[in-house]
């Protein structure tokens, strides 16, 4: 009994944080699914990388709001103020996640898991064969808990996003990937920094204080050898 009362204290908490933060009543105003826009938001104002008219990949997409925030960037501005969620669209957006995922006007939606190579494959033909300007990855693993083991589910996936980002991006393109602070986070900070020549941690405002949750953006991808 006293394992539950303590659940629900926590539950209780984190609700009551949750519906007093500012993000989740913006994202709540905006019409965003998750206060997550507002990271790629912050990431995007800081860098410049999501401009109209590109090909954009977003990996572990669920539930909706990077791809949002995509989407608006690439309405075009006489609709709005750039911010239109439906109608005319100026860029190209595939979307993937083990999750099923509830559509979004213009964004192309695969299901399953990036890790298996029948699902790689399907996002590699639903690109066409046309390279890629920005992948963004919020994959994250479901943690045990024991620090070692999900230090190295998180550096798989972000090895894997790395592997289709030297395979699919343009020279210019960029990479934007959600790490965790802890083990392992140097080396994938040297592993961006062999495959880019730019590459930059940021953690935006909209990612809790509590959370050890960074991104990395690496642009320009180094030739091969250099």
């Amino acid at each position: 009994m006293k394992v539950k009362t303590k659940s629900k204290k926590v539950n209780k908490a984190w609700l009551a944080d949750h519906l007093s933060d500012p993000y989740v009543k913006m994202a709540q105003k905006d019409g965003y699914r998750a206060r997550a826009a507002y990271k790629l938001k912050e990431i995007d104002e800081a860098l410049g990388l999501i401009k109209p008219g590109q090909f954009v990949v977003d990996l572990g997409a669920v539930p909706g709001a990077w791809s949002q925030y995509l989407r608006r960037r690439f309405a075009p501005k006489e609709l709005g103020a750039g911010g239109a969620a439906v109608g005319e669209l100026n860029g190209k957006i595939v979307a993937l996640d083990i999750l099923a995922f509830e559509p979004i006007e213009g964004v192309t939606f695969i299901q399953g898991d990036f890790r298996e190579d029948a699902v790689l494959a399907e996002l590699e033909a639903a690109l066409g064969g046309r390279p890629v300007d920005v992948v963004v990855s919020d994959m994250a693993p479901n943690l045990s808990g024991i620090e070692s083991s999900d230090a190295a589910r998180i550096a798989h996936l972000v090895e894997l996003a790395l592997q289709f980002s030297q395979a699919h991006l343009r020279p210019e393109g960029a990479l934007v990937a959600k790490v965790f602070h802890g083990s392992g986070y140097s080396q994938l900070v040297e592993l961006f920094k062999r495959q880019f020549r730019v590459v930059k941690p940021i953690k935006p405002k909209a990612s809790r204080d509590r959370s050890a949750e960074t991104f990395l953006v690496g642009m320009g991808l180094k030739k091969p050898g250099s």
